[in-house]
C-alpha cells in the first residue's frame, strides 16, 4: 500500500493473524512462515496480521522484528494488505517500527503504551505523535490483554487524530461494541480483535475481524466469516457452533499455544512457542486431538488431519 488513502480503501474483511513459527532452537522459521502466509492467501483471506500479541512480539528483539517485517512484505508483494504490529513498551522502538512498517507498505498496528497509571490525555498525545510517522496511517489496537482498556470516549477522540485509519477492538463488552459501531462506523475502519466471539461485532456493523485460530482452522473460520458478510446469519451461526469445543480449549490453554498444537495435527508448520510460553501439555493435546477428529468428521468444517 502506497499511502493512507489506499490503506483505507483496502482495509476490510477477514485478516489471518499469522503465528510466528519458532524452531527447536528458538529461531524464527521463515520458510514455515511463508508457507502459512501462502495458505492464507490461497484460501482467499483479505489480509494478514504479523507480529501481534499472538505473534509473540513481546519476546522478540527489535532486530528480529525488523527482519520479520521485511521478510513478510517481500513474501506478500502487495497481493493483500498486511498489518504489522509495531507496538512496544519502549516508545522509541514503537516509533522506529511504525515508520518502517509504513515505509514497507504495511499498516502499523499500535497499542497504547503499557505503563502503569498512564492517563487518557497521555495516551491521546502518544497516538498524536505516532500517527504521522507512517505514510499508510496507523491502526489503534485496543488490547485489554496488555492491562489497558481504551474507553469508547477515548476511542472517539483517537478517531479524530489525523493518520488513524482504524481501530482493532479487543474489548468485546456489548455496550462498548454498540457505542463504537454507532458512533465511529464510517469514520474509520472497525475490526473485531477476537474470532472467538465475532458474530456480534460484525452484525453491529464492524468492517472486519482478525483471526488467530484461522491458522489452524482456515477453511472453517473463513466460511463462517463469508456467511456473515453475505447476511446469512443462520449459516454463520451453525458454522461458528461447529468449533465451540475447540474455542473452549483455546480459552483454557491459551493462544497461540493451542493454535500451534492444532496446526501440527493438520500437518501445518506453526513451530513452537517461545518462553515464557510453553507448549500445551500431553493431556491438552489429547483433548485437542479428540476435538479435531470430531471436526474432521463433519464435511462442513473443511478440516482434514495429517496422516
Amino acid at each position: 500500500m502506497k499511502d493512507i488513502n489506499e490503506c483505507r480503501d483496502r482495509l476490510h474483511g477477514i485478516f489471518n493473524i499469522t503465528v510466528t513459527p519458532f524452531d527447536a532452537q528458538g529461531e524464527i522459521d521463515f520458510a514455515a512462515l511463508r508457507e502459512n502466509i501462502e495458505r492464507a492467501i490461497s484460501l482467499g483471506y483479505d489480509g494478514i496480521l504479523i507480529g501481534g500479541t499472538y505473534g509473540e512480539f513481546p519476546v522478540m528483539s527489535l532486530a528480529e522484528r525488523r527482519e520479520l517485517f521485511r521478510e513478510v512484505m517481500d513474501c506478500v508483494q502487495d497481493r493483500i494488505p498486511v498489518m504489522l504490529c509495531s507496538a512496544s513498551s519502549d516508545p522509541r522502538e514503537a516509533r522506529e517500527l511504525t515508520a518502517l512498517a509504513g515505509d514497507l507498505g504495511g499498516l502499523p498496528m499500535v497499542t497504547a503504551p503499557y505503563v502503569s497509571e498512564i492517563t487518557d490525555g497521555q495516551i491521546l498525545a502518544y497516538f498524536q505523535e505516532i500517527a504521522p510517522l507512517s505514510r499508510t496511517g496507523i491502526l489503534v489496537y485496543n488490547a485489554p490483554g496488555i492491562g489497558i482498556t481504551l474507553s469508547p470516549s477515548l476511542l472517539e477522540q483517537l478517531a479524530e487524530v489525523p493518520g488513524v485509519v482504524g481501530i482493532k477492538q479487543g474489548d468485546l463488552n456489548p455496550t462498548a461494541i454498540d457505542r463504537i459501531a454507532n458512533r465511529l462506523r464510517g469514520k474509520l475502519r472497525l475490526f473485531c480483535a477476537s474470532d472467538l466471539a465475532f458474530l456480534g461485532p460484525m452484525m453491529a456493523g464492524f468492517d472486519g475481524i482478525s483471526s488467530t485460530n484461522s491458522c489452524a482452522l482456515p477453511e472453517l473460520v473463513i466460511a463462517t466469516y463469508r456467511a456473515v458478510e453475505k447476511g446469512d446469519a443462520s449459516t454463520a451461526r451453525d458454522l461458528h457452533q461447529l468449533w465451540y469445543d475447540y474455542r473452549a480449549l483455546a480459552r483454557q490453554h491459551g493462544q497461540p499455544q493451542l493454535v500451534k498444537a492444532a496446526m501440527a495435527l493438520r500437518g501445518f508448520n506453526g513451530g513452537t512457542v517461545r518462553a515464557p510460553l510453553k507448549p500445551v501439555s500431553a493431556d491438552a493435546v489429547a483433548a485437542l486431538t479428540r476435538v479435531m477428529q470430531q471436526l474432521a468428521s463433519d464435511a462442513r468444517s473443511g478440516v482434514t488431519l495429517a496422516k
